[in-house]
């Protein structure tokens, strides 16, 4: 199963305009400023619980952290996102740098899983794979303190992030290499220890990259070259070696968790066209997904209503893929605007 899109579609607008409402605020929009208000008052209220700065991980004396937004209400397991921050690997970027970026997500009821991992300055390739892997572990052990639904875990990113999400929905976890165990806990299951007994680890349900590149060969050498590629990349002994570990295409086979990649045709940062190649391959492999192009787009923000056009598709990819879009405990946000905006 696959698609591809050369624009995004206005199919679902009807249910999921009011999510939204913040991108497409100020934009030729009828909302009024109460109706905004609401929007973020209801947020506010259904959000009051914010863990941050968790320990999920520690290499080369640095700890790797999480925060986790809670939604209040029921203690039942909730599907959750797990959402990796761009910024090309490089310093001064971190889980704090793009807080709006899974609204859209949050508003849904969701619990919000946002990682920070060692950049370039601290560590080179592959340190931020092994840390998001780590991360996804941590997510599984944890996952009935905070009521995390295992079943309907979904990875997303943007730029960077992207091929982050990428690499740990698609890396095979294993006693070995990049996707071994973690820490203790992940290595020796229940008593008896004295033997390996490895955890189990999670299986994301859905994998979501925005911009992400797709081939480190292809922005650390030749024409499509990028200064943060190269300098994440380092100076291992093989570079293309470990410009192959890292990409996500190494990864493709069947059997992976529906992929949805969002893209600017006109990204002047990471091509285009290692998404389409990404789309053929899984699609190739048996693999669900779809590609959204943007038309025009470059990198990062796409246009208000072409962002807005692309989430409704990531919600109708991840319902048709089983996940709970919305959660039922969570009410919906005005609703009086949803209404206007679908006609």
């Amino acid at each position: 199963m696959s698609c591809r899109d050369t624009k995004a579609s206005m199919a679902g607008s009807a249910e999921y305009g009011a999510v939204l409402l913040l991108l497409a605020a100020g934009v030729g929009s009828a909302a009024t400023p109460t109706e905004e208000l609401t929007w973020a008052v209801q947020l506010f209220e259904h959000y009051p619980i914010l863990r941050t700065d968790i320990t999920y991980y520690t290499a080369n004396n640095y700890e790797s952290k999480l925060d986790v937004y809670l939604p209040n209400g029921s203690d039942k397991p909730k599907p959750t996102l797990v959402y990796f921050h761009g910024g090309g690997w490089l310093g001064g970027y971190n889980k704090n740098s793009s807080p709006f970026a899974f609204l859209p997500i949050l508003q849904l009821g969701w619990n919000i899983v946002n990682v920070d991992y060692r950049s370039a300055s601290i560590s080179p390739a592959p340190a931020a794979v092994r840390d998001c892997l780590c991360a996804l572990r941590w997510v599984g052990r944890n996952a009935e303190e905070y009521h995390i639904d295992t079943k309907q875990i979904v990875l997303m990113g943007h730029s960077a992030g992207g091929l982050l999400a990428l690499t740990t929905g698609m890396i095979p976890m294993s006693l070995s290499g990049l996707g071994a165990p973690c820490v203790y806990e992940d290595g020796y299951g229940p008593p008896p220890k004295s033997a390996l007994n490895p955890v189990p680890p999670v299986r994301p349900a859905a994998i979501v990259s925005w911009s992400g590149p797709t081939d480190l060969a292809d922005v650390t050498e030749g024409a499509h070259q990028q200064p943060y590629a190269t300098i994440w990349l380092g100076d291992p002994p093989d570079r293309a070696a470990m410009a192959k570990l890292v990409s996500p295409l190494t990864y493709v086979r069947p059997g992976l968790p529906p992929v949805i990649t969002i893209h600017g045709d006109q990204d002047p940062l990471v091509p285009y066209a290692g998404d389409v190649r990404l789309h053929d391959a899984l699609t190739k492999a048996g693999v669900a997904n779809k590609l959204v192009t943007i038309s025009g787009g470059g990198h990062g923000l796409l246009g208000v209503e072409a962002t807005r056009d692309a989430w409704l598709q990531v919600f109708d990819f991840l319902e048709k893929a089983g996940l709970t879009v919305r959660v039922s405990d969570v009410p919906e946000a005005a609703s009086d605007l949803r209404q206007t905006r679908a006609q």
